[in-house]
């Protein structure tokens, strides 16, 4: 089997957000082969990851085989190492290793998650992320909330946070785990207060309170936060993750499957934190990328519901009574109907 075509688009999402996730947001990687099979993946980088994809990924992969997952990624590392290493770069590559391995399960006639050396049919728990406490008041039932603080995080407005935080609490009572996300806007000093203030209401994790760039600052909140620190999601590939883990700044990794190098880059994360003793608990991971993962690695499976918006991937698994589960269609599962989607650019 070769590889005779490498393809990208952006499809519009329904209510995407006006924002960089929609100008560089979230694309549609196919890879086409002489037997007749096609490979999808999503990566990210809007038309920035396109034009990687179109080019320098795709001038590299056609005519090779697509069998050997491993090596065909290191060559596109080192293909983009000059502009690379993060970022687009990473988030492109990120989508067609995705199809790469949508295309071995489907040659191999199995679901990813077999490839993994896991079961499909396996119920995972959920948790739901909102914005704010109104939605918890009429939300369907998940083993857990994440509070996402992004729109409230000055230090002006920390009495507000923490009343916010214990609303949640008060509305979904004392059993579902609860997490906070602080989307990279806090400072050391802010969290360590903050997480202070928090304990009593039984908190799982603060979500990247700093910049992922502050290597300093988490190993300070490593000692001294009351509340156990989850980050990762906008760090790429296993390389970067090493740091994160052989210091113990995150207690719980979350890798984006999409963004941070792919499947082949999120196994090695795996098998790394699992080392350690470290959780990783994956970015959105209820949507279908992540979610073979998190079914065949993770011994304490948590999936993160998915974007609202990627309302092109049609076919995910359906969230029912706070529980997931992938399929045993071969590789992800997915079809898609190419002529019907509406793109972006």
């Amino acid at each position: 089997m070769k590889i005779t075509d490498v393809r990208a688009i952006q499809p519009v999402g329904k209510n995407s957000p006006p924002d960089w996730r929609t100008s560089l947001g979230q694309i549609l990687v196919a890879i086409d082969t002489d037997s007749g099979l096609t490979g999808y993946g999503v990566g990210g980088g809007g038309l920035a990851g396109i034009h990687v994809v179109k080019t320098v990924l795709r001038d590299l992969l056609l005519g090779q085989s697509p069998e050997d997952i491993s090596r065909l990624w290191d060559e596109m590392y080192q293909s983009t190492l000059a502009f690379g290493r993060k970022g687009l770069a990473i988030m492109a590559i990120s989508g067609v290793d995705l199809a790469l391995w949508d295309l071995k399960g489907k040659a191999e006639k199995v679901p990813v998650v077999s490839l993994l050396g896991g079961q499909p049919g396996q119920q995972l728990p959920t948790y739901c992320t909102v914005w704010n406490t109104q939605d918890l008041e009429s939300i369907d039932s998940h083993a857990g909330y994440k509070l996402h603080l992004g729109k409230v995080s000055n230090a002006g407005q920390q009495d507000e946070m923490i009343q916010a935080i214990e609303t949640a609490r008060t509305l979904i009572g004392p059993d579902p785990l609860l997490m906070v996300d602080a989307w990279m806007k806090w400072t050391v000093e802010s969290t360590i207060a903050i997480s202070r203030a928090i304990e009593p209401f039984q908190i799982d994790w603060i979500e990247e309170p700093l910049s992922p760039d502050d290597l300093a600052g988490y190993a300070q909140l490593s000692e001294q936060s009351a509340v156990p620190i989850a980050g990762g999601e906008h760090e790429f590939t296993a390389a970067a993750f090493t740091q994160l883990i052989d210091q113990k700044l995150h207690t719980v990794l979350q890798p984006d499957v999409c963004w941070c190098g792919g499947m082949t880059e999120l196994i090695k994360i795996y098998k790394m934190a699992n080392r350690a003793g470290l959780r990783v608990c994956p970015h959105r991971g209820a949507e279908i990328w992540a979610l073979h993962a998190i079914a065949a690695l993770d011994p304490h499976p948590l999936a993160e519901t998915g974007r609202p918006w990627m309302t092109w991937v049609a076919g995910q698994p359906e969230i029912d009574g706070g529980l997931i589960s992938v399929t045993d269609r071969p590789g992800w599962g997915l079809t898609f109907d190419e002529q019907s989607l509406e793109l972006v650019y």
